[in-house]
């Protein structure tokens, strides 16, 4: 069979943020799968470029080549194609649409960062609502089998229940990226209802690994401590986080990508439970089941560096959460998988990278 009848007989995948930390991961997970993947990112300058530039090479996108709306194939995977495209750009992402019919779409684009939308709320409004209602407009249009989309535990706001689970109550959030987030889950079970547009949410909790972003606190300490530079270590080191390495993260998103919901038929208005619905709409939490404390993942950082860093202990900052945790009961019942990287060993691949990418020796 050559590649113009294998295109024919495969599954068309929509990703989106594949520019991004996990989306440049998921398509990295799926291209030895049976899928034709469509990339789309806005290649924006929230962090460095080079960086993104640097993830889109990796699978055979160079940079020379991008222009706005112009599809490129990879030059390393005949069925990987990516087009730099804003998720608000509505008549572009109708035309793509139109033109390709996808069986799934995966969100993944999203302005990030707690700490940022304090300083530009209105930019997690452009690209967070305006734009993922483009999406959903998209997929009332065209009718993919699935649309899976990320949310974020910072949904889980004040809730002090442990660990967080997806039955929670999450009408507290308090930083405007977790608003939008929490919008994201509603908007789309409105259009479940409505349409019929099987839809997934995931609450990622916080994800690392090689290729992160540069706002989060492993990229900023290992890049501090290496440069000699103090780290600003928030609350006073009392925190606690359910680290996440992005390969569990992509291989859950993976398996749910092939499991769309049909609707629970056991879903009571009475007592509604917020995960599921009578619509074919659902919520997992994606994370590792498996809190860290602040200062032990610091320390691992030291250890593996051979680097003692300099603290600067600093009360905590407006939108951060104290801990979180995840009850991932529901991921593992559904796809037979839980996520269960070590951090050792996550860090350790992120600090491999790190040296590798930026030619510290």
């Amino acid at each position: 069979m050559n590649n113009s009848e294998k295109n024919k007989k495969m599954k068309k995948i929509l990703i989106t943020g594949t520019a991004g930390f996990i989306g440049f991961h998921l398509v990295d997970r799926l291209l030895n799968e049976d899928v034709e993947i469509y990339g789309i990112d806005s290649i924006n300058d929230y962090y460095d470029t080079k960086l993104k530039f640097g993830r889109l090479e990796e699978h055979g996108i160079s940079e020379s080549d991008l222009s706005y709306g112009k599809t490129v194939q990879s030059s390393k995977y005949p069925f990987y194609h990516f087009t730099q495209l804003n998720l608000e750009d509505n008549d572009a992402m109708d035309a793509l649409f139109e033109e390709h019919n996808f069986d799934y779409v995966v969100n993944l684009a999203a302005q990030p960062g707690v700490r940022y939308s304090l300083e530009n709320p209105r930019a997690y409004i452009k690209s967070n609502i305006d734009g993922f209602m483009n999406l959903l407009e998209c997929c009332r249009n065209h009718k993919p089998e699935h649309l899976v989309f990320a949310s974020s535990s910072s949904v889980y706001g004040l809730n002090g229940k442990i660990p967080f689970t997806t039955s929670d109550n999450v009408d507290h959030p308090i930083s405007m990226y977790a608003a939008t987030k929490k919008s994201n889950e509603l908007m789309a079970h409105t259009y479940s209802h409505l349409f019929g547009i099987p839809s997934t949410g995931l609450r990622f909790f916080t994800v690392y690994g090689p290729w992160g972003r540069p706002d989060m606190a492993l990229f900023i300490f290992t890049k501090n401590i290496l440069e000699g530079k103090p780290i600003k270590v928030f609350n006073h080191g009392n925190m606690s986080r359910d680290f996440t390495y992005v390969g569990d993260i992509v291989e859950s998103i993976k398996r749910i990508i092939k499991i769309p919901p049909d609707g629970n038929k056991h879903w009571n208005g009475s007592s509604p439970d917020p995960a599921s619905s009578r619509a074919p709409y659902k919520i997992f939490n994606i994370g590792n089941n498996n809190p860290v404390k602040l200062l032990d993942m610091i320390e691992e950082i030291e250890i593996q560096l051979g680097v003692n860093a300099e603290k600067k202990l600093m009360d905590i900052q407006p939108g951060d959460v104290e801990r979180t945790f995840a009850d991932v009961n529901d991921l593992i019942a559904t796809t037979g998988y839980k996520p269960a990287t070590p951090l050792k060993k996550g860090i350790k691949a992120f600090i491999d990278w790190y040296k590798n990418f930026y030619g510290v020796k």
